[in-house]
């Protein structure tokens, strides 16, 4: 999926640091060199703007404590009211334990491999938690600065993260006991992706860091809704339950991060337009897009797991490029972006750029989509499944 996996060339600047900048190559850190006419430069890291957010923004961030408090910590549950993996999952005291894993055997054995890959992709992306709150602590203004701190914004992080910890935890139990996958393979997939990391270009900026997690909080949601009715459809209720609660949580989450965008649009119409813009230019990359199960490249000709994952997805209609242009034209609507008034002509350009974005990425996924129809589907063996082909 072309619009879901690649980022854009182009980028909008963001009125952000001071100094002129110089391009460097990737891998490498570089601020201008100071003198007494100039300040320092920005530094520059594998092509994007490290602590990008003006001084004036930084302040308006650390000044919204209290909304964080009052508008935003509430959409959390109190742990003693929020659903637990053991309630989906067979009591290991029961005395009847094994037979209630046989059952849940059968139930699962109607799950074809493209649900199974599907799932376990998304059980892979919830897995890597750490690395997503790692992202969050980058962010200046917002970050835990102490790993305990009480600041609304670190408790944020940490009742979020604790709340996102329940579903890759239910998700690999459920699978383990199925026995219908490797479990081997998609753990050192698991690993390897929390070693690698991300990269979502947000560049310590809560601006662009919200507008992202908005985007990504609803995908899930969208992903997770679609493997709860796709499991319902082959006959496992009870894991189309599991998914169903995984993208309530992910519903009140996308709703948390909304609301944050949703008031610097209020407090800073133009430098929220422009972070927004930047992002869509940038394209909102998946959380797991560097995902390896070190195989993968050599049993299929170099092919990327992370792609051929995201083809069988968007196949089987779990989470495709359209869901990507619903998503961004939700939170165009949802921010009232086209009814804002802007200052500056480079918001004013942002705005008419975003209000453009999403019938163009319905025009190229349709072309997309028409391109892939005419080509003969290649056979894919997936590590996760025990090298069972896929076609993708």
């Amino acid at each position: 999926m072309q619009a879901l996996g690649q980022r854009a060339s182009q980028r909008a600047p963001l009125q952000a640091a001071a100094g002129r900048r110089r391009v460097v190559s990737c891998r490498a850190v570089v601020a201008e060199p100071p003198s007494s006419s100039s300040k320092p430069g920005p530094i520059i890291l594998d092509g994007q703007v490290l602590h990008s957010l003006s001084p004036e923004r930084l302040e308006l961030v650390s000044s919204l404590g209290s909304f964080v408090e009052q508008e935003v910590q509430p959409l959390l549950k109190d742990p003693m009211k929020c659903w637990q993996p053991s309630d989906f999952l067979p009591p290991s005291e029961d005395p009847y334990f094994m037979d209630a894993v046989l059952e849940l055997r059968k139930r699962s054995g109607g799950l074809p491999d493209e649900y199974l890959v599907t799932f376990v992709g998304d059980m892979i992306t919830e897995e890597a938690l750490p690395t997503y709150m790692a992202m969050l602590n980058t962010l200046d203004g917002v970050r835990d600065e102490t790993g305990a701190s009480p600041t609304p914004w670190g408790r944020w992080t940490r009742e979020w993260t604790a709340e996102e910890n329940r579903h890759g935890d239910v998700m690999n139990k459920y699978m383990y006991l199925t026995g219908r996958c490797n479990m081997k393979s998609i753990e050192l997939t698991i690993q390897n992706l929390i070693g690698s990391g991300m990269d979502p270009k947000t560049e310590n900026n809560p601006y662009l860091g919200f507008v992202y997690t908005s985007f990504q909080e609803r995908a899930t949601k969208v992903s997770h809704g679609n493997t709860a009715r796709h499991a319902l459809e082959f006959g496992d209720e009870l894991l189309a339950k599991m998914c169903g609660s995984i993208a309530s949580d992910e519903g009140r989450h996308e709703i948390a991060y909304q609301r944050i965008v949703e008031k610097l649009y209020e407090l800073d119409p133009d430098g929220s337009v422009l972070a927004f813009a930047d992002m869509m230019r940038k394209q909102i990359v998946m959380p797991a897009h560097l995902m390896d199960d070190g195989v993968h490249g050599e049993r299929n000709v170099g092919r990327n797991l992370f792609a051929d994952f995201s083809s069988v997805a968007e196949r089987v209609g779990v989470y495709t490029a359209f869901d990507y242009a619903d998503i961004m034209e939700f939170l165009i609507k949802k921010w009232r972006v086209g009814e804002r008034s802007h200052q500056s002509g480079e918001a004013a350009a942002a705005q008419e750029y975003l209000m453009k974005m999403p019938d163009r990425v319905r025009r190229l996924a349709e072309r997309a989509s028409v391109r892939k129809s005419k080509l003969k589907p290649v056979q894919v063996q997936f590590s996760w499944i025990f090298d069972r082909p896929l076609s993708v």
